[in-house]
């Protein structure tokens, strides 16, 4: 089975490459290593894998709309896992656009890739945050999440919706998965757990 992997050179992203690899997939990965947090972490990524013989990497920027076109009809995948997309919550409020070109308008080149490709099942990063101001615990998929507190928690319920508008209008498949903060080795150098131990040391 063929995976496209956008991010691929992203924490969440490369940590799946790398699994799908093991495994025997052939991956195809998308990543614009823009600047948002140091490059060079995006490449040491990357080294882990991108010599593997069932790995093709793609320095390509989701806004590109031909660009994404061409991937999809050149590398034909089975199965697209969307987990590019401009994060970070504060920096939304510096930098709006960056968030709805990336994460609006560069998820819908990947919603039309998929349709137009039979592409099996489109898997997409949401996010917790589109619960915004709900104060009910535990958390549930069931909750009403229309009050976001940044534009990148709106940006991910919008992927949410129009995910589910190509779901329902073309058949397909589509999976969102809202993560919670995610840490580990090779995490984002913007996230608490390292802006903490630098405060710390």
């Amino acid at each position: 089975m063929k995976i496209l992997v956008t991010g691929s050179a992203g924490y969440i992203g490369s940590a799946l490459c790398l699994r799908l690899l093991e495994r025997g997939n052939s991956v195809v990965g998308i990543d614009n290593h823009n600047d948002y947090y140091d490059p060079m972490i995006k490449e040491a990524r990357l080294a882990r894998y991108n010599d593997h013989p069932y790995y093709t990497h793609l320095r390509l920027d989701l806004v590109d709309q031909k660009g994404i076109d061409n991937a999809f009809l050149i590398h034909k995948p089975d199965c697209v896992v969307n987990l590019a997309a401009q994060a970070g919550v504060s920096y939304s409020i510096e930098n709006p656009l960056a968030y709805i070109n990336s994460n609006i308008v560069g998820f819908t080149h990947i919603l039309e890739g998929c349709r137009h490709n039979d592409v099996k099942h489109l898997v997409y990063a949401s996010s917790s945050s589109v619960y915004g101001t709900n104060t009910q615990m535990p958390f549930s998929v069931g909750q009403n999440v229309d009050h976001p507190l940044s534009l990148y928690a709106a940006s991910k319920k919008s992927n949410e919706l129009m995910a589910h508008t190509y779901s329902y209008l073309y058949d397909l498949p589509t999976t969102g998965l809202r993560f919670f903060t995610v840490y580990g080795p090779w995490g984002r150098p913007d996230m608490a757990l390292f802006k903490f131990t630098k405060a710390i040391l």
